[in-house]
């Protein structure tokens, strides 16, 4: 496929994917359920963090830690008691523990209290054309406070390797523009333009198909490829190809 038709194609695929109908089978529904600006970035922060396995258990599992926390996130983050955190003891998802989200939680009001919130964080440390290194750097804020080693797992760090699907995903939820009513658009101080695609087993396989990817590990130096081919597309908004990489694996099985 030459490039213009490799375009068209996956334009057409984007058209498609990003559509209401996308949120009802996907983790993001769980953010949508809420209004205030902070709700949704904490509850598509918890969604995306146990994004990975079966999705509709991944809905049900994120959908459970809002019921925890009252369906309230935010003012659970900031408000919280300690027996209230002991009631969070008993979620699992895979290997995220109530442990894992307890620790999440004092590090969330960590965020809000000491640095501004999660736009403020990822703005600070954005780069013109990259989000990486914010990333990386939103890790260490996160876990400045005392935490448990095993939760560190939970959140990616680019700069070690990660392709960081998650962390990418949850910022093209924050910052691509609602026009299509899918992600949120909510995070003005930061461009679509500096974001990548997340990739995972499905994007990845698809991409190689493409042409748009070499490297077998979906890792960031793939990432860093697959970002390289996609701006050549649309550099101003190259993650909007999640959705037609992300629908052509997942739901044609490409």
């Amino acid at each position: 496929m030459k490039q213009t038709e490799l375009k068209e194609f996956l334009d057409e695929k984007v058209a498609y994917y990003n559509h209401p109908r996308f949120v009802e089978t996907d983790p993001i529904q769980v953010p949508h359920r809420f209004q205030q600006k902070e709700d949704i970035e904490i509850a598509g922060f918890l969604a995306s963090t146990i994004a990975w396995g079966n999705r509709k258990s991944i809905i049900k599992n994120a959908s459970g830690m809002m019921e925890l926390m009252g369906n309230t996130p935010f003012d659970f983050v900031m408000s919280h008691k300690e027996e209230h955190l002991e009631g969070l003891l008993p979620f699992v998802h895979r290997t995220f523990n109530g442990h894992d989200f307890i620790q999440f939680i004092k590090s969330l009001q960590h965020i809000y209290k000491n640095h501004g919130g999660f736009e403020a964080v990822f703005a600070k440390h954005a780069e013109k054309d990259s989000m990486q290194s914010a990333i990386s750097k939103f890790k260490t804020i996160f876990f400045e406070k005392e935490h448990l080693a095993r939760t560190k797992k939970h959140v990616s760090d680019p700069l070690k390797g990660s392709a960081a699907k998650r962390i990418n995903m949850y910022l093209r939820w924050m910052v691509r523009p609602n026009e299509t009513g899918v992600d949120f658009g909510i995070w003005n101080s930061l461009s679509p333009a500096q974001l990548s695609c997340p990739l995972d087993v499905h994007s990845g396989n698809v991409a190689r198909k493409l042409g748009l990817l070499k490297r077998k590990q979906n890792d960031a130096k793939a990432l860093a490829e697959l970002d390289k081919s996609l701006r050549k597309l649309d550099a101003s908004d190259p993650v909007k190809y999640d959705f037609a990489l992300f629908g052509l694996g997942v739901f044609e099985k490409f």
